[in-house]
């Protein structure tokens, strides 16, 4: 009986993750830091596509804190797991705010980016900004990996994602770098602006 149940449950997931899946790998800013998940952009994300009966199903793998090693160190159970459609892609920031190197962020991204499309799955690279007290050459440094990196691999980037959220303090939780629930609607909204013509 264990066995058949077992069988059901994993049929199930299975056609669930195969059907038409959508893994979003982050940090802080897509894992809905500081609110209720269902409040944060991935799950008003996933809202819009049933609104569109997209078939889409999405699998928020954010996590708080995370660099660009650490989504690289993640990226291939998540590939295997889901076998995603599209992966949106959205680290980089937590290297910035500890001075890590660009060059380095850069390769990691890039690998995994490499990876997601040798899985068959397109990639949707969610740009993002450290602070100015970082100084002119760093920030600038930080900021032109995202770019640099769609052309050099051929995929979508967004720019910003924060663009119109990160100078609003009504938008901005105390701690100034991460929005707040008021947010969340933009940040969909933008991502939905270039997520919605590949599909």
């Amino acid at each position: 009986m264990f066995k058949l149940i077992f069988a059901a449950v994993l049929c199930l997931f299975s056609a669930t993750v195969t059907a038409k899946s959508i893994v979003v790998l982050g940090d802080s800013i897509s894992a809905g830091y500081g609110m209720e998940v269902q409040q944060g952009w991935v799950a008003l994300l996933q809202k819009r596509l049933d609104q569109h009966d997209s078939g889409y199903n999405v699998f928020n793998e954010s996590i708080s804190g995370d660099t660009t090693a650490g989504g690289l160190a993640r990226i291939d159970q998540a590939l295997d797991r889901y076998h995603p459609k599209f992966l949106i892609l959205e680290l980089g920031a937590n290297d910035g705010l500890r001075g890590l190197s660009p060059k380095r962020m850069k390769a990691n991204l890039a690998e995994i980016i490499k990876r997601a499309q040798k899985s068959g799955a397109s990639v949707l690279l969610l740009s993002m900004r450290i602070p100015p007290n970082y100084g002119k050459r760093y920030t600038e440094m930080f900021y032109n990996v995202y770019p640099q990196l769609a052309k050099e691999m051929q995929v979508i980037y967004v720019p910003f994602i924060l663009e119109d959220v990160a100078l609003v303090k009504e938008l901005m939780q105390h701690d100034g770098l991460h929005p707040n629930a008021k947010a969340q609607a933009m940040i969909a909204d933008k991502v939905w602006q270039y997520l919605q013509p590949l599909l």
